[in-house]
Formats: structure tokens, C-alpha cells, sequence
């Protein structure tokens, strides 16, 4: 069995996962990748493996599926695979009127957004606290900070994770674990050129590079952990957000974001 720790992140084989996963290995990390799609895994870890000389393991897994998260983290154990940063970061988005969108689609939205992040931190949070050490990156999203009509469960799902992962950042810093927790809520990201549809994400906020992105939740996590509100232009927003009347927010976003 291996002592050697691992970054592990989902979603990796495509948007910001691929990234994060990038990243890390540039800094010598060894990597666990986690996502549905095989041949881009691999791909990716081979990439990794040849360029950084650190060790990437692919695992196929749908998040999305009920307890996934706590099914993931055993299979890491009984491969003796310790994760010193967990990187939450799968997802997708969801566009339409409540009533159109199938039940099911939005459930496993709630399920890969919110339960797989609660059930992988809550699994692979005590051995960071036993060791004094580690890390949780949260990627929730601009779209946490206000109703979304159209995108109503997306927009709450993100709510959740920004809510839990700055509340979970204070009890571990009161208990001085030494795990440190980044909640980043980046705005809309710019195409992918990688990526053969190059759409371009739908929440609110100024356009940012998926790589300024990344580094600036590393900075953050480097330097203690924190909220991350990635762009000067996001900032703003929010911070004038909170000058206008909660019941009319909603209104004024619903004018935007109708299909």
C-alpha cells in the first residue's frame, strides 16, 4: 500500500478539473482524476504522468448517482490512495423553467453539485484533520449569490456549496486543524479552445481564462484558504448586488436569463 498523498479532483476531464488537475501536477502533485469519460481521462493522466513525472490515476465514476461519493472514497481506501486536497469540482448547469426541466436531470444536479461534495469531504476530511494537514477546494459559482430564475436549481445548488464551504472553513480554522478550505465562485468563464462545442458558461460575471482562474484558488489556498471571487468586474457586481432590494433581484436577473 502507498503512502504517497494525492490531489483528487473531479470533474477533471474537461473545464476547470482539467485545469485544476493541470496545475497541481505542474507543482508536482500526484493526482487522482475523477470523471465519466474514459478516454479523456487517461488521456489527461498520460499527459500529466509524461510532462510533470507524477503519478495520475484516471477513475470513471458518475457523481451524479446516489451515494457515489461515499462509494468513491471507499474504493480509494481499499486502493490505498490517501488525498491530502480534494478539489469539488463537477458540475454542469441546467437552463429552463422549473416545470420543463425533468425531475430526474435536476436531482442528479443536486446530488453531483451538493451530496457528492458533502459525502467526499465528510469521508476524506478526517485523516487531512488526523495529519494537521490538507486541503478542500469548493468550486461553487457567481451564480450562488442571487435567485436565478431559469436556472433555479443551479443557482441554489450553488448557494449550498458556497454557504457549507465557508462555514466548514471556520469550524476547521477554530479547531486549528490545519486544513485549509478556498470556496471559489468564479463568473463566466471563456470557451474552452480545447473543447469541440467552445460554449461558453452562462452565469453572471465578467469573462475570465479558465488558467487565471486556477491560480487564483491555489494563491488563496497557499495563503490560509478563503472566499475567491475571481475578476475585479465580479467583485463589483456583488458588491452592488447588495444595494438593491432582495425581493427584486430575482426580477432583474429573470430579464437576463430567459431562454
Amino acid at each position: 500500500m502507498t503512502t504517497t498523498p494525492y490531489a483528487l479532483v473531479t470533474g477533471a476531464s474537461q473545464g476547470l478539473g482539467k485545469f485544476f488537475a493541470r496545475a497541481l501536477a505542474a507543482r508536482g502533485q500526484n493526482v487522482v482524476l475523477v470523471a465519466r469519460t474514459k478516454a479523456k481521462l487517461e488521456a489527461l493522466a498520460g499527459e500529466l504522468r509524461d510532462a510533470h513525472k507524477v503519478l495520475a490515476e484516471p477513475f470513471v465514476c458518475d457523481l451524479a448517482a446516489p451515494e457515489a461519493g461515499l462509494q468513491l472514497a471507499r474504493e480509494l481506501r481499499e486502493r490505498g490512495l490517501p488525498v491530502e486536497l480534494l478539489v469539488n469540482n463537477a458540475g454542469f448547469g441546467l437552463r429552463g423553467e422549473f416545470l420543463s426541466l425533468t425531475l430526474e436531470r435536476q436531482l442528479e444536479m443536486i446530488r453531483l453539485h451538493d451530496s457528492a461534495a458533502v459525502e467526499l469531504t465528510y469521508e476524506l476530511l478526517p485523516q487531512m484533520i488526523e495529519q494537521g494537514r490538507g486541503g478542500i477546494v469548493n468550486v461553487s459559482s457567481m451564480a450562488g449569490f442571487q435567485p436565478i430564475p431559469y436556472a433555479a436549481l443551479y443557482s441554489a445548488t450553488k448557494a449550498f456549496l458556497t454557504t457549507f464551504s465557508m462555514a466548514l472553513r471556520e469550524e476547521l480554522r477554530q479547531r486549528k486543524s490545519g486544513v485549509r478550505v478556498v470556496t471559489l465562485c468564479p463568473g463566466r468563464l471563456r470557451a474552452d479552445p480545447e473543447e469541440a462545442e467552445g460554449q461558453r458558461s452562462k452565469v453572471p460575471g465578467g469573462e475570465q481564462g479558465h488558467e487565471e482562474v486556477v491560480a487564483e484558488a491555489l494563491r488563496k489556498l497557499d495563503a490560509g484558504g478563503g472566499l475567491v471571487i475571481p475578476g475585479r468586474v465580479n467583485r463589483l457586481m456583488l458588491a452592488g448586488q447588495r444595494l438593491i432590494p432582495p425581493n427584486a433581484v430575482p426580477k432583474i436577473v429573470a430579464k437576463k436569463s430567459k431562454p
